[in-house]
């Protein structure tokens, strides 16, 4: 497996089930850390539009509530769940992790550091920070917490690498 991409990563669910990341191989990501309690919340609604931008297309979004910024997420497990029902989220929230510093998750590691995903050196400086994955599962972009995911700029970046052609090389 190529140590360049997210897929070598396991996560877990909120309902505790482990998920690889391979799951998602040939699939546009947009990887988003999430609070209940942050100033930037509400772009939980523009997710989950965006999401529906791109229906029946190979676009997911994957959210990781954290608690790293503030104490901006209290909430564990089914409160997260019962959360995320407000919004009608039509994509997966995974279980809260570490997104900076010592503890971050590996897959945090991995996507702020240049070192290790060849491309962005940018840790999350607050929730709502947004990485872009192609579909051979690379960083190839991030976004600060204040652009918004309906956003042209980020609308734009994800319509082009739906279109743009797969690499083979895996």
């Amino acid at each position: 497996m190529d140590a360049g991409n997210i897929y070598r990563f396991n996560v877990e669910t909120l309902n505790g089930a482990q998920l690889n990341l391979a799951h998602y191989k040939n699939k546009v990501l947009l990887i988003v850390n999430t609070a209940s309690q942050c100033g930037f919340t509400p772009q939980m609604s523009e997710l989950v539009e965006l999401k529906k931008q791109f229906e029946g297309q190979d676009f997911e979004i994957l959210a990781f509530p954290s608690n790293d910024f503030g104490n901006q997420e209290p909430l564990e497990g089914e409160a997260l769940g019962q959360f995320c029902e407000r919004f009608d989220t039509n994509f997966p929230m995974l279980d809260k992790i570490h997104v900076r510093g010592p503890y971050a998750h590996p897959l945090y590691q991995f996507l702020s550091d240049k070192k290790q995903n060849g491309r962005v050196n940018a840790s999350p400086r607050w929730n709502f920070h947004k990485y872009l994955i192609d579909r051979n599962g690379r960083v190839v972009d991030f976004f600060y917490p204040f652009t918004k995911p309906v956003s042209s700029r980020i609308r734009k970046k994800i319509a082009h690498l739906l279109t743009e052609k797969q690499l083979t090389a895996q």
